[in-house]
């Protein structure tokens, strides 16, 4: 009994398959009626590729027609870095508020004028005013507080020239419009 129903079910079965191989060949003339239209179209025309110009290749050899090697440290930075062997950041120094925010992102919201005394007005991110003046700090390279003027708080940075010194450089943090 489950023989006879085996092979009736693979009987029914094979019959189903056949039907549906079959339906899949179906009339494809107008498929081959476009295939043939596309083939007759003119060809067009393919733009040639542009020229490539071949890479020069350039030699460095010291002082080649006045120019320095890039592979060895400029001579007036590494001057500056072995003559300013002052400038230094202090360990020392302990590290004021402003100071673990990066200049970027400090906002220069206004100034005020105390007792004689320019205050410049700084937003940090969190939405809170500080007071700075001339001497203090901010910024996360040792930026010392030069000047306070209506719009911008000039700084001087101490930034690691990559050499193993150290060389200042100006910065400012302007009004906030």
């Amino acid at each position: 009994m489950l023989d006879a129903f085996l092979r009736r079910f693979s009987l029914v079965l094979m019959l189903v398959a056949a039907f549906t191989l079959s339906a899949c060949s179906g009339d494809m003339d107008d498929l081959d009626q476009y295939i043939n239209q596309i083939k007759a179209r003119p060809g067009g025309r393919i733009e040639p590729l542009p020229e490539i110009t071949p890479y020069e290749v350039f030699t460095y050899v010291a002082d080649a027609e006045g120019f320095r090697s890039p592979f060895v440290p400029d001579a007036p930075q590494a001057a500056s870095g072995a003559a300013a062997g002052s400038t230094r950041p202090d360990p020392e120094r302990s590290r004021e508020f402003l100071e673990q925010f990066s200049l970027d992102t400090l906002r220069m919201v206004g100034t005020l004028e105390l007792g004689g005394t320019n205050f410049g007005l700084v937003q940090t991110s969190d939405g809170l005013v500080h007071r700075v003046v001339p001497g203090n700090y901010m910024g996360q390279n040792d930026g010392r507080i030069v000047a306070v003027n209506e719009s911008e708080i000039e700084l001087i940075e101490i930034i690691s020239d990559g050499i193993g010194g150290y060389l200042e450089r100006e910065a400012a943090v302007g009004l906030d419009n």
